[in-house]
């Protein structure tokens, strides 16, 4: 579990967070969403240790992360795997290259158990048949499975996820939706999404918190998203022709 606790962020004098604190589920997909310049993005890279906050506490596990420095801060970013936006692999690496490439960095392992260790993730993603492929030899879902599987390779208790169906179609976005999902639950891992697509929020949002001007304006789940009294939430879902129908749907049956 990660706790924000009354973090503030600015820059150059502008708040973007103001006191926002929320609470990210171990085992859960939580999702933090909001409309464009709502501080969504900073609040993701300020958990994460992109970003220093101001103030505030930001607590994984009992553990103030706040407070951490030098090797202690080291150590424990062994635990975060991230998935970038746009997947973020190496041109010149091979799909095994890539996802050997943290183990060669932070792994004491012989090269032989980092391979076996790296075809298994990426046998989880079911992306084998890739191995000897270069990122220009596969597909933009392809390559987003290699990103997850380097992101999974070391193991993390906590994975953050940057717009990950960013550039998909629909499709490949639902399967990229439920193998993060799939990885969470099967590894107990804490995972925090930040999207804007409300067809992910729809679909894996178990834990949701939405940010709006750069205050937490409301947090649920994909349940209780229909009926959220909160006007700048539902401007936000709206604009989705799947809330919508979902919308529709759920009025019917009341």
């Amino acid at each position: 579990m990660i706790e924000v606790k009354n973090i503030y962020k600015s820059f150059d004098g502008v708040p973007v967070l103001k006191d926002v604190s929320a609470v990210f589920e171990t085992g859960k997909t939580n999702l933090i969403i909001g409309q464009s310049g709502s501080g969504k993005t900073v609040l993701m890279k300020s958990v994460v240790g992109i970003h220093e906050v101001d103030r505030g506490n930001i607590i994984y596990d009992n553990r103030d992360v706040t407070r951490m420095r030098g090797k202690e801060k080291n150590r424990f970013r062994r635990e975060i795997g991230m998935l970038f936006q746009g997947s973020a692999l190496f041109d010149s690496l091979t799909v095994l290259e890539n996802v050997l490439f943290p183990l060669e960095m932070f792994s004491d392992d012989t090269y032989e158990e980092k391979v076996e260790r790296a075809k298994f993730c990426l046998e989880r993603v079911d992306l084998l048949r890739a191995v000897n492929l270069f990122p220009s030899e596969i597909s933009g879902g392809m390559q987003k499975r290699a990103a997850i599987a380097r992101a999974i390779v070391l193991n993390p208790k906590y994975l953050f996820c940057d717009e990950p169906n960013s550039g998909l179609d629909p499709k490949t976005s639902l399967l990229i939706d439920k193998l993060v999902q799939e990885i969470t639950h099967e590894f107990n891992i804490t995972t925090i999404i930040n999207t804007h697509d409300m067809n992910s929020v729809m679909e894996i949002g178990e834990n949701i918190v939405f940010i709006n001007k750069g205050e937490k304006a409301w947090q649920g789940n994909k349940d209780e998203i229909y009926d959220t009294g909160c006007k700048p939430l539902e401007d936000l879902i709206f604009a989705s022709e799947l809330y919508k129908k979902i919308k529709h749907a759920h009025n019917m049956n009341l």
